[in-house]
């Protein structure tokens, strides 16, 4: 997996390990599994989601299975409900790859601008356990599924990592009053006085079968939950950060034709619209004796570098039926938040005329993600 999706937090050596007390020695303090009618009889539910949780058992890693050679087509498994199916159809539709469904009660559909390309409306756990065992090639889904459900299977791997929707964190949580009213950081949580070899710290998550708790760890996206719970996150405590990902097989992507050449499709025009989103391109006109001298005014200021730097170009008019220049055209692509410093930067260096365009996409050079992912397909 990759390691720009967010640092990994084990809470394993903590809460196996001696907690240092300036005071006094602190008894070890361990993770460890309650049945639940124990652990009710030795605390109280924090929250309904935490209880709810408790009942959860973990998915066992989905199998590699061999690839299916009785297909041609290849698939491409995407949210079938809920907000990240909303956000994915809208992210493949600004990058000119729209979703083409039918009949709107089938789970398939197709891109038009894709031949051979089929899609398969799932659920996001299913994307994960259909592409371990073949069915699937391709699939857009969270990283934290990912994690979760394909923990020990080498066969995927993570054509783009951060595909900037579906953002979460999956986080350890606490109750806001009480023994964790002074609480805020995980430190704080495992030096406080009241876990002991006898009387451990339990942590209940639905990631696992753990009984009640004193704290829980669960994806947190805007916290609404956590607050409406009268629960906490504490700083520190955040184990994985997740947003969408496209990820697909290796073996697709070694052995079945016409993955490998979609996939390079969907990740240099993913690419191209996301290096896009957010940027706008500025063009203004400039008095100068030469291209030098205004590219020169236009990089003393901070807000008008652009990419690589200002595109300068003559701008040609008559003067007395001679052609001449007095004007230089400036092309600079700004972060839109930086809109209006740009335009004042500009006007400070004598810009006039400012047009604001909209970008779509920026194809840059072959992008790493695609060297990396040859590198480790070993080609």
């Amino acid at each position: 997996m990759s390691a720009m999706m967010g640092a990994r937090l084990d809470l394993a050596p903590f809460l196996l390990s001696p907690s240092p007390s300036p005071s006094r020695p602190s008894p070890a303090l361990r993770l460890r599994t309650s049945s639940p009618a124990a652990a009710a009889a030795r605390t109280r539910s924090l929250a309904p989601r935490a209880a709810a949780a408790a009942t959860a058992v973990s998915a066992k890693p989905a199998a590699a299975a061999p690839l299916s050679a009785d297909r041609s087509v290849v698939r491409l498994g995407l949210p079938s409900k809920g907000r990240m199916a909303e956000l994915t159809l809208s992210l493949l539709k600004s990058c000119q790859l729209s979703v083409r469904q039918i009949n709107p009660r089938q789970y398939t559909a197709d891109i038009p601008q894709v031949p051979n390309l089929e899609v398969w409306f799932q659920r996001p756990t299913d994307i994960v356990r259909k592409l371990c065992s073949g069915d699937l090639d391709l699939g857009i889904v969270g990283y934290d599924i990912i994690s979760e459900y394909a923990q020990g299977n080498d066969d995927l791997v993570i054509i783009h990592d951060a595909l900037d929707f579906g953002h979460c964190r999956l986080s350890l949580a606490v109750p806001k009053e009480g023994i964790f009213d002074s609480v805020n950081t995980l430190e704080d949580l495992l030096n406080m006085p009241q876990w002991s070899e006898e009387r451990p710290m339990r942590v209940v998550t639905g990631f696992g079968y753990m009984g009640m708790a004193d704290a829980i760890v669960d994806l947190v996206s805007s916290g609404t939950t956590l607050r409406e719970n009268n629960l906490k996150e504490i700083e520190g405590g955040v184990i994985l950060e997740s947003q969408a990902t496209l990820v697909a097989s290796k073996k697709s992507l070694n052995r079945r034709e016409g993955v490998l050449e979609i996939s390079h499709e969907m990740l240099e025009r993913l690419e191209a619209h996301l290096t896009a989103s957010g940027k706008i391109m500025v063009t203004a006109n400039m008095r100068g004796n030469s291209a030098e001298e205004v590219a020169e005014r236009v990089l003393s200021q901070t807000s008008l570098c652009g990419l690589q730097g200002p595109t300068i170009s003559p701008v040609y008019c008559t003067q007395d039926g001679n052609v001449a220049v007095d004007y230089y055209a400036i092309n600079v692509v700004v972060p839109q938040k930086s809109l209006y410093k740009s335009i004042q930067q500009l006007r400070s260096i004598g810009g006039s005329g400012v047009l604001v365009s909209k970008l779509t996409y920026i194809f840059d050079e072959e992008t790493p993600r695609w060297r990396k992912l040859l590198s480790e397909l070993g080609m």
